[in-house]
């Protein structure tokens, strides 16, 4: 039988062929803490205790095809919370925690938000937790996320109110008006560059959720922020998460569409990943 240290280099030697090895030991150590039932101190304060994962050889087969760990461990950690992480939603990512840290340090406690594109619902409900008073929408055109946003906001944030409905469509009728807050995270990827991103990305994650056409890479955008102008009290905000290619194209769109006080952030990496502005 394996110690924990033993399995812990096994997954590593895995996922490190294909992440290298700084992404494989992270993910060699959520799928051992998940699929092992132990915590993190006890990996570390008892690594030589024996240790036994059931379905070993099919998590291997799966690492191996790409496959996303949070999708074979079914969560995903985003903002405090313990997500469900399925092929019908995008995986939650660090730059978009830090959106919402953004949006949370600038906005009032009571305000009213609509969360567009909202996948599985990882914006909208890392918002109501952290504005107390707030009260928040998220609106997406898939019904398999919504299914997802609606079993994470069971437990986390159930007064979130999800409905179907599409970005590129007249959504400002399915909320109440008077909106404070409209947040985005829509599909922005052009096309063409699918074939420089990785397997895990490409092959698993819904690429209604992720793509666009090379001729018109800002289409979400400026589609949710012509709606959004319908919606917005006067000086409510317009945030989005952005190609970090797009933040100069962004600034000239969302002026021509009525917005002002434009500014653009960096994530952690260094790149122009959010933008905000302000209805006119």
């Amino acid at each position: 039988m394996a110690t924990r240290r033993d399995m812990f280099h096994l997954l590593r030697g895995v996922a490190s062929e294909l992440y290298g090895e700084a992404e494989g030991a992270q993910i060699a150590e959520m799928l051992l803490l998940s699929k092992g039932g132990i915590t993190r101190n006890e990996l570390l304060v008892e690594p030589n205790k024996e240790i036994v994962i059931n379905g070993l050889e099919d998590i291997i087969r799966e690492l191996r095809a790409w496959r996303p760990v949070q999708y074979i461990i079914g969560t995903a950690s985003f903002d405090g919370m313990d997500l469900e992480a399925g092929e019908g939603a995008l995986i939650p990512r660090p730059e978009t925690e830090e959106l919402v840290e953004w949006i949370a340090s600038e906005v009032k406690q009571d305000s009213t938000i609509v969360d567009v594109c909202t996948g599985s619902g990882c914006i909208a409900l890392a918002l109501r937790r952290r504005l107390a008073k707030s009260r928040v929408w998220g609106i997406d055109i898939s019904a398999e996320a919504l299914s997802i946003a609606r079993r994470n906001a069971q437990n986390y944030a159930p007064d979130v109110e999800l409905v179907e409905g599409d970005a590129l469509g007249d959504f400002a009728q399915l909320v109440d008006r008077g909106v404070d807050v409209v947040v985005s995270n829509p599909p922005y990827i052009p096309k063409s560059d699918r074939v420089a991103m990785r397997r895990n990305v490409t092959d698993y994650e819904p690429s209604i959720a992720l793509f666009v056409e090379d001729d018109d890479p800002l289409l979400f955008y400026r589609s949710i922020a012509r709606t959004a102008h319908t919606m917005l009290n006067r000086g409510g905000k317009l945030y989005f998460e952005i190609y970090e290619n797009f933040a100069r194209a962004m600034e000239d769109m969302l002026k021509a569409e009525g917005y002002d006080n434009i500014v653009v952030r960096e994530d952690f990496r260094g790149k122009q990943r959010m933008i905000c502005a302000e209805r006119r």
